[in-house]
């Protein structure tokens, strides 16, 4: 009750069962300071506590061609709805 007072809004994912699907993330999002060097130099975002709805919806934006990044969109494709919900909701508890 107190969360839905509260304004926290809980990810419809399961933080648990996305420890099994995080391998294609931590090669890149988890390695502290990573850039790379493909397309161009940059330095790649750190997922651990963004919110939930924004890692979702960022991965849907790359699985729909709305967001343009050759590695994120190959990996978005491979996901499904459940996989980023999950997702979501594990990196935003990190």
């Amino acid at each position: 009750m107190f969360l839905a007072f509260s304004g926290v809004a809980q990810a419809a994912g399961d933080a648990e069962a996305a420890k099994a699907k995080i391998s294609m993330c931590v090669g890149c999002h988890g390695i502290e300071g990573y850039r790379t060097s493909y397309p161009v130099v940059y330095h790649v975002p750190k997922l651990g506590g963004q919110h939930a709805a924004y890692l979702a919806k960022a991965l849907r934006d790359y699985k729909s061609g709305e967001r343009n990044h050759p590695t994120m969109t190959g990996i978005a494709a491979t996901l499904s709805d459940q996989d980023i919900e999950d997702l979501a909701a594990y990196y935003a508890g990190n």
